[in-house]
């Protein structure tokens, strides 16, 4: 197999499998859809294997497609950064590297965003701060912050890194003692968990965030941090908005079930934060890339579509 002629229809794959769009991937990539189903159509026949799905839908991936993307997504920054690293001239990044993130991204977010960039500069001594709290990134000696929700008034430079939405959620073992939720009238008959973060009168919306609602719900307990409601609702002690990256893991489980499903609550952006006015370190660069693309990725729901 001709590895060097293949890494061209790799990268092609790659921009389709996770726009799910031949039509998307082909604009992005400068190229008519045709050719981009010819290069798909050429990479199946070299591997021998069928890796996308055509449906009324958009494109889907077949087990092997998962498979070979989960290898080769990162090719096209890793390849865009080997050529950065060529025409530079500056000396290897070194030394300390602070970054502050909030809890729960650890774990398939920042440390493989970390890992990578050690990879790349092994010269970095990354060093981790794990808080819900706005840090000062001047005040903290911080390289960077990742930091979620409404910005405060700063000289910081703020790059959009995504958005998480949020759902309500249960144990099953509440339901089955307090019964089904049926609706946001029938919700202030549960035992609802307050969280530090939502006024007393919150935001919610159908799935696709239209039809705005502003509730208010009375609470039998409140939370400051999402460790505590999320450990409040899986022991059976009520019902809480919890952001969806939080729950997915738990609903696949069925530790969790969504209740409500047709509702759901605000959108809250997630930003890197930094404060380089001018160009910044490429590590820097580099980390905000590898962060994005793994909080993308980790925060997908249950189940996702593309349309062509």
């Amino acid at each position: 197999m001709n590895t060097v002629k293949l890494a061209p229809l790799l990268l092609i794959f790659v921009e389709v499998a996770n726009k799910r769009s031949f039509t998307a991937a082909a604009k992005k990539l400068g190229m008519s859809k045709a050719a981009i189903s010819q290069q798909i159509k050429r990479l199946e026949e070299a591997t021998g294997q069928q890796l996308l799905i055509r449906n009324t839908r958009g494109v889907a991936l077949t087990a092997v497609g998962e498979h070979l993307l989960a290898r080769s997504e990162l090719l096209s920054e890793q390849l865009s950064m080997t050529l950065t690293e060529l025409s530079s001239e500056k000396e290897e990044p070194s030394g300390h590297f602070k970054v502050s993130v909030p809890p729960f991204f650890e774990k398939g977010i920042v440390i493989p965003a970390l890992k990578q960039l050690c990879i790349e500069f092994p010269k970095l001594i990354p060093e981790v701060v794990v808080t819900e709290k706005w840090q000062d990134l001047i005040e903290h000696g911080l390289d960077a912050a990742i930091f979620g929700g409404d910005i405060k008034d700063c000289d910081y430079r703020a790059l959009s890194i995504g958005e998480v939405s949020e759902v309500f959620c249960a144990s099953p073992r509440y339901l089955k003692q307090y019964g089904e939720v049926t609706s946001l009238d029938n919700l202030s008959e549960h035992k609802y968990i307050a969280t530090a973060w939502h006024r007393e009168k919150f935001q919610i919306f159908a799935n696709d965030y239209s039809n705005e609602q502003r509730i208010s719900v009375p609470h039998s307990a409140k939370v400051n941090t999402l460790t505590t409601a999320l450990e409040v609702v899986l022991n059976d002690m009520g019902v809480a908005l919890l952001p969806e990256f939080l729950t997915n893991t738990h609903l696949q489980k069925e530790n969790l079930i969504r209740v409500l499903p047709n509702l759901r609550g605000r959108r809250w952006h997630f930003y890197f934060l930094h404060q380089y006015k001018g160009e910044k370190p490429v590590h820097l660069t580099r980390f905000y890339k590898l962060y994005r693309h793994y909080f993308n990725k980790g925060i997908r729901p249950l189940e996702t579509s593309g349309y062509d």
